[in-house]
């Protein structure tokens, strides 16, 4: 596939298609399996199957472009600063694939200069699926996703993976926007962008996050009418940190935003 290959988002949809069935097979064989858990050395765990579909995604990667670059998190970096690099998180929520919840995903992400431009969030013990193209509006299976408006963070559900993920300074910035909200739901992993993306969540603050974590989501949410950003509102890229706050309704990210800064 040619480097010109973003002028032709039938192709890109289809190539993203590709990679999330195919880890997709993978994730679906092991889950609810019994597989074994490794600790990594941080002593976050990792299974076979977080493994096998990151090693499927990049060989596909390698075969359909091969001058790409490839971030992943089990398998490290390949030509990171080529001028396209996937980032991939191939199971987002491995805690919740060993204790058998379906919320977990498959996360790819395509960069183009270090920014996002096609992001896919794939569910695949729910048979769910996003993916969101710059230039182009998000789909989930098959059909437009939208965002929904929303009055301000008082009035929205506020979505965070754990709120153990809050360290530091990090945790008051986070209880001054939770204080505020009107709904506050955990463990959802990648989920929750996507639910903000269909317009049934308003808000996702995160901490402590890798960019396997977040980088899919940008075009996701964006395609779908949303905002996403750092804590201080810099575009999402390859050399971002671990902080991110997405919100279907632009007048809510810059109220978080502002809390966030205390």
């Amino acid at each position: 596939m040619s480097g010109d290959f973003l002028r032709c988002p039938e192709a890109l949809h289809a190539l993203a298609h590709r990679l999330a069935d195919a880890s997709g097979a993978v994730v679906r064989r092991y889950f609810r399996a019994g597989v074994d858990v490794i600790d990594k050395p941080d002593l976050s765990p990792v299974t076979i199957a977080d493994r096998e579909a990151e090693a499927v995604i990049r060989d596909l990667i390698r075969k359909e472009c091969p001058d790409h670059g490839i971030i992943g998190e089990e398998y490290g970096e390949d030509r990171p600063d080529a001028e396209y690099v996937w980032v991939i998180d191939p199971i987002d929520g491995t805690k919740s694939f060993i204790t058998g919840r379906p919320l977990f995903g498959t996360l790819i992400a395509l960069t183009h200069r270090q920014m996002p431009v096609l992001g896919v969030i794939d569910h695949p013990a729910l048979s769910e699926r996003w993916i969101g193209a710059v230039g182009w509006p998000t789909l989930m299976n098959g059909r437009e996703a939208r965002v929904r408006g929303c009055a301000g963070v008082a009035r929205a559900s506020l979505f965070a993976s754990s709120p153990h993920m809050f360290e530091a300074d990090a945790a008051p910035a986070f209880e001054r926007v939770r204080a505020r909200a009107k709904l506050t739901m955990y463990g959802s992993d990648c989920y929750a962008y996507a639910l903000v993306a269909s317009g049934f969540g308003d808000l996702v603050v995160e901490a402590n996050m890798g960019i396997h974590d977040y980088l899919a989501a940008v075009p996701v949410v964006t395609g779908a009418g949303g905002v996403m950003s750092d804590w201080q509102g810099r575009p999402l890229s390859l050399k971002s940190g671990d902080r991110v706050v997405a919100a279907g309704d632009a007048a809510v990210h810059r109220e978080a935003l502002k809390f966030l800064a205390g």
